[in-house]
């Protein structure tokens, strides 16, 4: 039988198909996070608690005999799990206590002898690499709310307008950025709107969150404009100039940076503290990085010509996705420490199935239940996640003049 084919509207059939992923994404978190759609954060174990905090879980317990600190929720085992919301203010409650300042509250110290301000600089980490699949998103939402959990006040800020670390931490932009709400607002260049209007508080105490969404590319075409116009004066300063707002709210800025090298990105990266590579050791991802790279430094070059100041407290790559096992892969990462030696992180990001199947439900392996997995595959990729945000959280504390 003949078929007969008809032109298609193209722009129709792409509206129409992006509708259809949306509206089924919308039903999936319905079912996911009733009867409002929200997402909370899971409970923890007395171990897992203790852990975050630092202390033994014998300590927690005579803690909880003693009636100081919040009551834990006790299962059917009678055994103690303590919520996100308890680790924090047993966070509070052990600082008070502290050999010294800041074992149990890492963030910044304020300034001495009763001054105003801050005597550490917020740390804005800027989370990028040009090529897809290089685990910047999966690192940044990890890292983020790592950081968090360990005490730091964390700004989550998603820069990329495919909003994967918007879509994880239960916010569609699609349904829910219907009218803005992302960095965009703060750095336009017409009427920007104060940086604290976008900021959302997540389910997680001490991160907050910047959605993203397909609006940021406003700001790739609205720059050639104002250059053009003379308007845009040095646009690359224009997300350090809006996180200066909120300096003293956060000790840490994460940002996950869209994968290509635009606008957006330099000024993310002129805003940045530290910068933190992905790379996924196959060859063609380290090729595409080598020309990354290339193209970064000349930017940069122009930026600093500019009267801009483009050092950085620290630059470092993480090694992602990786698979011990794979020998093509452990020869590109014994070239890469060669190469770059200090500049790697000794920790690499394990490629797991965990990671990639929480993700499936828009959670992080943070989130997820450790019964959902085979214990093996949970423990060893959270313990590889916690090694490289631990070792991330060390540079920072470094930086700071704190050991």
């Amino acid at each position: 039988m003949d078929h007969t084919y008809t032109p298609e509207d193209l722009n129709a059939v792409i509206r129409q198909h992006s509708e259809w992923i949306a509206a089924q994404l919308h039903a999936q978190r319905e079912s996911l996070f009733p009867p409002n759609a929200s997402k909370t954060m899971r409970k923890f174990t007395s171990g897992e608690a203790a852990a975050l905090l630092g202390v033994n879980d014998s300590y927690l317990r005579k803690l909880h005999l003693d009636g100081k600190g919040p009551s834990p929720e006790l299962t059917a085992g009678n055994r103690r799990q303590y919520s996100a919301e308890d680790i924090q203010e047993l966070r509070e409650l052990l600082e008070k206590t502290a050999r010294k300042p800041g074992d149990y509250l890492p963030g910044r110290r304020v300034s001495p002898e009763g001054g105003e301000g801050y005597a550490d600089h917020m740390q804005i980490i800027g989370v990028m690499n040009f090529k897809g699949g290089s685990g910047k998103t999966t690192t940044s939402a990890h890292l983020a709310q790592r950081l968090a959990l360990k005490g730091y006040r964390v700004l989550a800020i998603d820069l990329d307008p495919q909003a994967s670390l918007t879509a994880l931490h239960g916010v569609q932009p699609e349904f829910d950025l219907k009218d803005g709400g992302t960095l965009y607002d703060a750095i336009r260049y017409e009427d920007p709107a104060p940086i604290a209007s976008v900021i959302r508080k997540t389910y997680i105490p001490n991160l907050d969150l910047i959605p993203g969404n397909l609006e940021l590319m406003e700001f790739e075409h609205d720059t050639p404009r104002a250059l053009a116009q003379g308007s845009a004066g040095l646009f690359f300063f224009r997300v350090k100039e809006a996180l200066t707002q909120v300096d003293s709210d956060y000790d840490v800025v994460v940002i996950d940076c869209p994968p290509q090298l635009g606008f957006l990105t330099m000024s993310a990266l002129s805003a940045a503290t530290g910068v933190l590579v992905t790379i996924h050791p196959e060859m063609l991802d380290v090729m595409s990085m080598s020309q990354f790279l290339r193209m970064t430094a000349d930017l940069m070059d122009v930026i600093a010509q500019s009267g801009a100041d483009m050092s950085h407290d620290w630059m470092r790559y993480l090694l992602t996705r990786y698979e011990p096992s794979d020998a093509p892969q452990n020869r590109i990462v014994a070239f890469l420490r060669t190469m770059y030696g200090d500049k790697v992180l000794n920790a690499p990001m394990l490629k797991s199935t965990a990671i990639s199947d929480a993700g499936l439900t828009k959670q992080t392996l943070y989130e997820v239940e450790r019964s959902a997995f085979t214990r093996s595959t949970y423990d060893r990729a959270v313990e590889s996640l916690n090694a490289v945000n631990d070792e991330i959280s060390q540079l920072i504390q470094e930086t700071w003049g704190r050991s």
